[in-house]
């Protein structure tokens, strides 16, 4: 029973390796509204944080991480709920504009979940992670495009050098930076599946160039869900950048 659970949680933890940090449920379109109000309510504050924004986006690549037509990312990732209590598993993401494949191994239940650009199937009957494409690394993507919004951190991040990117559907990543080189060195989220808050941080130890783009390469992930901790130790053993992907890939049959 514990390991379906662990496997359950480390389901969760795959959308973004994807993610934020409060202790109350946000709803999506709720939390967008909250974003566009306090940027307006403090144009100087709004203002600082669009420029580490910016200077995050240089930092991992520039226009080339944001022209990112296609991604391919896979890897392992070594997972432990206790002392005694460890197992691997191994994931696999592919983005190719707003459609994406994720599909994680794992000795207890392999899952699959695809989103085609209208609709979204999980291998798991009445069960849909929210949308990966909309927190973490993919999300900073985004930048300056319509309905994301970006906004100061808040609350116990206030004073962190970073910034918050709200998706036109609410989601949202609170990015840290690090001061000389103004890349993400971690990032915090925060969402509702089934009614139960979920929340999560990622530290990012190592990074990997491909092509002028800084994507994560290892990376430690903490998942909190009321009385049980998770962590995962996330390696990256394969990106690859602007392969042609065929559609029928990501078709819903």
């Amino acid at each position: 029973m514990f390991r379906k659970l662990v496997w359950f949680l480390l389901s969760l933890l795959f959308i973004a390796s994807f993610s934020l940090a409060q202790t109350t449920e946000v709803r999506p379109r709720k939390a967008l509204q909250e974003a566009q109000t306090k940027a307006s309510q403090s144009q100087e504050a709004s203002q600082s944080a669009d420029a580490l924004a910016k200077a995050a986006l240089e930092a991992h690549g520039g226009e080339k991480f944001k022209s990112i037509k296609s991604l391919v990312i896979r890897g392992t990732a070594e997972v432990s709920g206790s002392p005694t209590a460890t197992f691997p598993a191994g994931f696999s993401l592919v983005f190719a504009g707003d459609k994406y494949i994720l599909e994680i191994t794992n000795p207890i239940q392999p899952f699959k979940q695809t989103y085609d650009g209208r609709q979204t199937r999980s291998s798991l009957s009445n069960f849909n992670l929210p949308p990966v494409n909309r927190l973490g690394m993919p999300l900073l993507q985004k930048l300056g495009e319509e309905g994301f919004v970006v906004s100061e951190l808040e609350g116990k991040n206030k004073k962190k050098l970073g910034f918050r990117i709200t998706s036109p559907e609410g989601y949202y990543t609170d990015f840290f930076l690090d001061e000389k080189t103004k890349r993400v060195k971690s990032y915090e989220a925060s969402y509702s599946v089934r009614d139960r808050i979920v929340t999560t941080s990622v530290d990012i130890e190592k990074w990997k160039e491909i092509e002028g783009i800084i994507w994560p390469e290892r990376y430690y992930q903490r998942f909190d869900l009321g009385n049980l901790t998770i962590y995962v130790s996330f390696k990256t053993k394969e990106i690859l950048i602007d392969q042609q992907i065929d559609d029928e890939v990501f078709s819903i049959n």
